[in-house]
């Protein structure tokens, strides 16, 4: 488009402009335009005004326009959204040829049909195919859940290998709840992920229901509707880590029992529920509770976490046991010197320490059952092997077997040459390392040695047995696998570069921790190094892991948590302190004792969720001391994104719900979605 004052010349115009202008000046809307056909066909020639300063231009009396960038043009608004056209209002006529069209098209056989559905679209332009199109798409879909026979449907979901995914189709429609909601899928779910139950009488709680699952959907096999637990190592036949650091082992040495506040599952879809969010706050959650447990100065030499008590032994002659929930009970005094080594066993405490006495203590009440005597300097290593019997080690070279009920010395087991430094107990056999760079194999039953593992070049100061292998961890740097049956070493797995002090086999993975500050996981099945793990600046002082995690806890006083299949570090649980002395954990909490600002601090790590209608704080009854910010909004996260409610068939597909309920709210909730990113 031209501006009014530019002028449109024709080929004979522009051989008149050459001559000069007239005295007196007409604008060119004035102007009479003479166009001829052939100025038609021609490019237009578009005269731009000439410099204002110009003295030929005829618009120097014109001001110039600003300097300024070239302005893009708009983008074009958003159409609107076409409406369905409205025929509510149309004329009879039009009614009564709409009548006759469908009494043809009723008549007509299938292929006159096609041709005239043909030849109707034919005609049509691009709006009204869309028309058609937005019209026919919709009555061309079909849930195939609807037509499947429910056992197809079963099959289908349990192919679903992620539990977000099958969360979600559950708010579909009612028919995909339903199909949800049966057990079968959260089954393998809970196998695929490897979540087992801890409680036999709830796997049998959820299997109870699989003969009327059986009835409802006969087709399926019965192979595909029970569920066998995996076996699972006992606690005593499932080695902690060296006796040098007693506190490693796992919750305690019997098998325990479920947490009594905790709701029992029974459903898979429950069990995996609470399984999947406790997984979550390990990685991004988790509520603290923090206290300072001693006012004197004293190094903790041991920490035992069970089901009932949190035992720490310090160097400083005190015992100190708290609930499960970190607050204080009561102190034990007996001990004249430092402890370090203790071991419970249900409301039992078998400790011993540097005043050489190895004491039983009744940890309800606080009583001295037994003073045991017999070893002749510091008791360095403490085992039990039931609820009678307990193994100790001194640096007097010797090892003894008691009988903790009755109060006497069963067996002196003589044979080492060096302070026995740590012990394991595996199925009735006691593994011992010394300084003496051996490890021996003693039988309970008679106090006999029948095997001397030798090879080390140095002084052995972890050992792990599991009954098929017995790894030993030495100051020469070195880790050694031997086979208990003839006593032959099958590798030297090498990589430290200091003191191997931690060590705990867990089915056919090996973890190490040195002195270096490296974590190592090993596999004993093909002997090679799985990850590397530069863990911490300074000496690793803790060291546990399960099937998921791994919880290292070293002197520079940090404390971190670490995927054992990827070997990821997933976050640091605490905040630094000046060291961290033990730490431990079961599936659902954390002990941690720390040194900090001078003081020893415990903290207790929570990640159960909480339960139903009732908070962690109103189940202990306690003031809350300190809470995870992160842990709160992601539950606040899961309420919003996760609520279950029942949709109705007409919003089938749409992936919506018309009732939300908020997390916990029923029996069988929907799970929380996991966080994207690791803190």
């Amino acid at each position: 488009m031209l501006d009014s004052d530019e002028e449109i010349t024709s080929p004979n115009a522009s051989t008149a402009s050459s001559n000069p202008p007239p005295s007196s000046y007409s604008p060119p809307s004035q102007r009479p335009r003479r166009r001829s056909i052939l100025s038609r066909s021609l490019p237009r020639s578009v005269h731009s005004p000439t410099n204002p300063k110009s003295p030929t231009s005829p618009f120097s009396s014109i001001p110039p326009a600003p300097a300024s960038p070239p302005t893009p043009a708009p983008s074009p608004p958003p159409k609107e959204k076409e409406r369905c056209p409205d025929w509510s209002t149309v004329d009879e006529g039009e009614e009564d040829w709409m009548k006759s069209i469908r009494q043809t098209f009723h008549g007509a056989s299938v292929p006159q049909r096609e041709r005239l559905l043909t030849e109707l679209l034919n005609m049509c332009n691009s709006r009204q195919l869309n028309f058609v199109h937005d019209y026919v798409s919709p009555r061309l879909k079909k849930d195939p859940f609807t037509s499947l026979p429910n056992e197809l449907c079963l099959r289908i979901l349990s192919l679903v290998d992620h539990p977000n995914t099958l969360a979600r189709s559950s708010q579909v429609s009612r028919r995909w709840h339903e199909l949800v909601n049966d057990d079968m899928a959260w089954k393998i779910l809970c196998e695929r992920h490897s979540y087992r139950s801890e409680d036999h009488d709830s796997d049998d709680a959820m299997t109870n229901d699989i003969p009327q699952r059986q009835q409802q959907y006969p087709r399926l096999q019965q192979n595909e509707l029970s569920y066998t637990t995996p076996t699972r190592p006992s606690a005593f036949s499932l080695p902690g880590s060296s006796s040098s650091a007693p506190d490693l082992t796992r919750a305690s040495a019997t098998p325990s029992p479920s947490d009594p506040n905790s709701p029992r599952n029974t459903s898979y879809r429950s069990h995996f529920k609470r399984k999947y969010m406790v997984a979550t706050a390990w990685r991004s959650g988790g509520r603290v509770h923090a206290r300072h447990i001693t006012p004197d100065q004293g190094v903790v030499t041991s920490l035992h976490l069970t089901d009932k008590y949190i035992v720490v032994a310090l160097d400083n002659a005190k015992i100190h046991v708290f609930d499960a929930d970190g607050a204080h009970q009561k102190t034990l005094h007996g001990h004249i010197m430092g402890v370090w080594a203790m071991i419970p066993w249900d409301d039992i405490l078998v400790s011993g320490g540097c005043d050489r006495d190895v004491r039983v203590w009744n940890m309800a009440t606080g009583q001295n059952l037994h003073t045991l005597r017999g070893h002749s300097s510091t008791v360095r290593c403490l085992k039990m092997s039931d609820a009678n019997t307990a193994i100790t080690g001194s640096r007097d070279t010797t090892l003894r077997i008691w009988d903790v009920k009755n109060g006497y010395c069963k067996y002196v087991l003589v044979g080492h040459q060096a302070s026995v430094r740590c012990v394991a107990v595996h199925n009735g056999i006691i593994a011992s390392g010394s300084y003496d760079t051996t490890a021996r194999l003693w039988r309970i039953s008679d106090g006999r040695c029948f095997r001397i593992l030798q090879g080390h070049f140095s002084q052995i100061y972890a050992i792990a047995y599991t009954g098929k292998r017995i790894a030993t961890g030495s100051l020469d740097t070195s880790i050694r696998i031997w086979d208990p049956a003839d006593g032959k070493c099958l590798a030297v797995l090498q990589g430290h570069t200091s003191l191997v002090g931690q060590i705990q086999i867990r089915g056919d993975t090996l973890v190490t921790g040195g002195s270096d500050g490296s974590v190592r996981v090993w596999s004993l099945e093909r002997l090679v190094p799985i990850h590397r793990l530069a863990a911490h600046d300074n000496s690793v002082t803790s060291l546990q892991f399960d099937e998921s995690r791994i919880v290292s806890g070293g002197s520079d006083g940090r404390v971190k948590i670490w995927d054992i299949k990827t070997g990821a570090l997933v976050r640091e649980l605490s905040q630094p302190a000046d060291a961290v002395w033990r730490v431990v954990f079961e599936e659902e909490k954390a002990v941690i004792l720390a040194n900090r600002a001078q003081r020893t601090i415990m903290e207790v790590w929570s990640f159960s969720p909480p339960v139903e209608g009732q908070t962690a704080v109103e189940r202990s009854g306690e003031k809350p001391v300190a809470v995870s910010n992160l842990h709160q909004k992601a539950l606040d996260r899961y309420n919003n994104l996760f609520s279950r409610g029942d949709t109705s068939d007409d919003v089938a597909m749409s992936g919506t719900s018309t009732a939300p309920r908020p997390y916990g709210a029923g029996r069988r909730g929907i799970l929380p979605r996991p966080s994207s990113t690791s803190q």
